[in-house]
């Protein structure tokens, strides 16, 4: 009898009877939810993570304890501790042996089939945007509310972040442990860090589906601003902004995407980790010709030996389009997004003022805010009404997609380097106050990068020019001295 069924004696111990229904267990439970994902997908993180996680270490751990059971038992035997004879070689005659190694067979046939549909999903649930976005909830809450608002909505995660390629895939998972430890030990950054130094280059991951060589021409604007006045005034500026290119086959090689490396190459030195301070840059154009900048401001400016140890970037697509997916709107530039499409009222007496004030408040949590943000807004307008509820619901709304509390994210944590309004921007090298040997400075001209249609009061502005108008400030108590200071120097974002 012990000589028909030589295998199968060897699982009668403790070890292989414990690990034979763990096995089992994580087989039908994964085989059952895997085929629940194939005509459903998932739309909770944490069901996939324990299908493609969780199950398969379950099911794994079983069939491990079963072998670690039939090895131990066989040794004991060999040993002389046991008169069970050794594994035989199996006899394809024998009826029984036959059925048997048949099983064995279609079982492992079938675990190979399904760990590779498993493996097959999931490869492609750890890539997915609810696994990256809602996995952690509140660490990667801001990233994945504002992702759901971007342009980018429905490009993957893994798309930019990671792209193709089994390098950078591996780098990945491999950063991915590292911050499932951070999450676990409860030790990660608040707010999280922006991987600038580890970020694939733009060449890599945007130019998939951008083409910089086939920009040219001009882009028409118009934005609609509210001063923070009891009567909300509104100003309104509508412009082209000169996207040009770099490619003289496409059109003039002018205008904003001259800085991208098709026809020339910038090169720069950043004084600091968010690369908002840069006081070195050097330009190389179509021909060779290479020309280098410095700030003439004495604290910033570098000397050979520092120019020589620092690290030069060559500039690419994220050195303006820093924030492609994961924009966190201001309150100021929120509102009056909100005030031109009539969700908040701006009938309602002071009411970007009031609701600027209430939305950079310090606040524990988002009820909190929510909850005060409610509350001041309807002191503020006693009489109450639709007009308030909608502009209160609105402005809850804006909290709750800007502002984190608890992961101290805002719009200043994560500054967005397109523009110049809030942020320094463009100012960072177009400030006139970075100059070559020759003396010539790197242009802060307004009509280098856009040319002004109309301006004025009214969500609506009169007559056009087609030649350009100059930039006049709405608040005419500044005159002047914007000609000689950055915008984000009064523009901070919050009330003003």
């Amino acid at each position: 009898m012990d000589q028909q069924r030589p295998f199968s004696s060897l699982l009668h111990n403790w070890i292989s009877l414990a690990g034979i229904p763990l096995a089992l267990f994580g087989f039908v439970v994964g085989l059952t939810l895997i085929l629940i994902d194939l005509n459903t997908p998932f739309a909770s993180p944490y069901l996939g993570i324990f299908t493609y996680m969780v199950v398969p270490v379950i099911l794994v751990a079983g069939l491990c304890l079963t072998l670690v059971g039939v090895l131990r038992e066989r040794r004991r035997r060999r040993t002389g501790r046991a008169s069970r004879p050794g594994l035989p070689i199996i006899d394809l005659n024998n009826r029984r042996q036959f059925g048997a190694f048949i099983a064995v067979v279609v079982i492992s046939l079938l675990f190979l089939a399904l760990s590779a549909v498993g493996a097959y999903r999931a490869y492609h649930f750890t890539e997915s945007v609810t696994f990256c976005g809602l996995t952690c909830h509140e660490v990667m809450e801001p990233e994945h509310t504002a992702y759901r608002d971007s342009p980018h909505a429905s490009v993957l995660c893994a798309a930019c972040h990671i792209g193709s390629g089994a390098d950078w895939f591996v780098k990945s998972k491999l950063s991915g442990v590292r911050q499932v430890f951070a999450t676990l030990a409860n030790s990660y950054h608040r707010p999280i860090d922006t991987p600038l130094a580890n970020l694939r280059p733009a060449e890599e991951t945007c130019h998939t589906c951008h083409w910089p060589e086939k920009f040219f021409g001009a882009v028409g604007r118009s934005w609609t601003y509210y001063k923070s006045d009891d009567a909300n005034s509104p100003w309104t500026i509508r412009m082209l902004i000169k996207v040009g290119g770099g490619d003289p086959r496409h059109g003039p090689v002018q205008g904003i995407h001259w800085h991208m490396n098709i026809a020339n190459k910038v090169e720069y030195i950043a004084a600091d980790g968010d690369r908002q301070v840069i006081p070195w840059v050097r330009v190389t154009d179509a021909a060779g010709k290479v020309t280098i900048y410095q700030t003439q401001e004495e604290q910033q400016r570098l000397g050979a030996e520092a120019v020589a140890a620092a690290q030069v970037r060559r500039m690419d697509c994220m050195d303006c389009h820093n924030r492609p997916s994961h924009q966190y709107a201001a309150p100021s530039r929120a509102l009056d997004l909100q005030l031109a499409l009539g969700n908040i009222d701006p009938a309602l007496p002071a009411i970007k003022r009031n609701a600027a004030e209430l939305l950079v408040g310090q606040y524990a949590t988002r009820d909190d805010a929510l909850a005060s943000i409610r509350q001041g807004l309807l002191e503020a307008y006693p009489e109450g009404g639709d007009a308030v509820e909608r502009s209160v619901a609105e402005v809850q709304r804006i909290y709750a997609r800007s502002l984190f509390p608890r992961m101290k994210v805002d719009w200043r944590v994560y500054p967005d380097h397109i523009g110049h309004m809030i942020t320094p921007g463009c100012f960072r090298c177009h400030d006139g106050q970075h100059v070559s040997e020759d003396g010539q400075p790197v242009t802060r001209e307004c009509d280098a990068c856009h040319t002004i249609l109309a301006q004025g009061p009214g969500s609506e502005t009169g007559d056009m020019s087609a030649r350009g108008l100059s930039f006049q400030h709405p608040d005419e108590d500044v005159g002047d001295a914007w000609q000689e200071m950055r915008c984000d120097e009064c523009h901070t974002g919050a009330p003003y």
